[in-house]
């Protein structure tokens, strides 16, 4: 039996200083279940990122979000976020210093013990023996999967990831995403993921959804039941990705209009 652990309904977002003050998201409603791996496409501007970042709690909003039953409010560790930046960590602190410092403002004080954790979770990410470097001495990939670690180890329930991948090169990127597959495995956490990339949607979602440009609604939404681990050869993955192409080109035609 599935069981809920997000819930958006009528969700309203308008940043009231901006010249046009439109409502970027207009009465969205979205029901996620425990293990899922969303996918959000959408045409730039369509609201993806506002959406998850009402959803870490960095936004305030009109409407109901709710995680677990509860209702969203501000930023808690039951949500991680990973953009797509890739100096999301703090340059003057090592690897293993950085995953564990958001464990030590949440009350892990005990050091041995904040070994281990960090330990653990660089093991998942394939950074063992990394510990001890720094930031710069990082390329972009393996920044992300500290990242990944550090949100991790707070033991979320939904890890919010807004285009991690996007600026990395494709076969650190192929590489990554199949990394990523196994970690959401290991850690069973509920993923919701942003990306402009049709195939890495399909590769990586056991569910897709696709925003359209006009209040930030659900235009698509469909359960991927394509088997893992997903490629162009895959069956049924070629009508997957001509329907969400040509939903956005759609999308982009009918702004130009």
């Amino acid at each position: 039996m599935t069981k809920e652990i997000l819930r958006v309904r009528n969700l309203v977002k308008n940043y009231h200083d901006a010249p046009d003050s439109r409502n970027i998201i207009d009465g969205l409603d979205l029901t996620l279940n425990y293990g899922d791996f969303l996918c959000i496409l959408g045409p730039s501007g369509c609201g993806k990122t506002t959406f998850i970042r009402c959803i870490a709690g960095f936004e305030d909003y009109e409407g109901t979000i709710e995680i677990d039953g509860k209702e969203v409010r501000g930023p808690g560790i039951d949500r991680v976020m990973v953009f797509q930046d890739f100096n999301q960590l703090f340059p003057w602190k090592t690897v293993e210093k950085n995953i564990q410092y958001p464990l030590k403002k949440n009350g892990v004080t005990d050091k041995e013990e904040l070994k281990r954790i960090s330990d653990e979770h660089l093991e998942l990410v394939g950074l063992k023996g990394y510990e001890k470097f720094y930031p710069h001495q990082l390329s972009g990939g393996m920044k992300q999967r500290v990242a990944i670690a550090k949100g991790l180890a707070l033991k979320p329930k939904v890890i919010l990831m807004d285009e991690p991948f996007a600026s990395l090169d494709a076969m650190t990127r192929n590489r990554l995403q199949k990394e990523l597959l196994k970690i959401k495995e290991k850690e069973d956490v509920t993923v919701i993921f942003i990306t402009h990339n049709i195939q890495e949607a399909v590769v990586l979602g056991s569910r897709v959804v696709m925003m359209s440009r006009q209040g930030g609604q659900l235009k698509i939404d469909v359960e991927n039941t394509i088997p893992k681990p997903v490629t162009p050869a895959s069956p049924g993955y070629g009508e997957m990705w001509n329907k969400f192409n040509s939903a956005l080109e759609a999308e982009l035609t009918d702004s130009d209009e």
